[in-house]
């Protein structure tokens, strides 16, 4: 099991918040808030479910390129 420390717990929540999204976006249910509203109000992202995706395509290939 891995554990997770330091500046790499808020890169899992942004990855798990990235793939909630993509499962948002082709139907998938939830109860309580969505991905797309976390990221907007805790991130403070802006536009649609598809900009707010690929912000986080950019951003993700940006730090797990490094």
């Amino acid at each position: 099991m891995t554990t997770l420390t330091g500046k790499q717990i808020p890169v899992a929540h942004l990855l798990a918040l990235r793939q909630m999204l993509i499962l948002e976006m082709k139907g998938m249910k939830r109860r309580g808030r969505t991905a797309y509203a976390i990221l907007k109000s805790d991130y403070g992202l802006k536009g649609s479910r598809e900009t707010v995706l690929t912000t986080l395509n950019v951003w993700r290939n940006h730090t797990l390129s490094k």
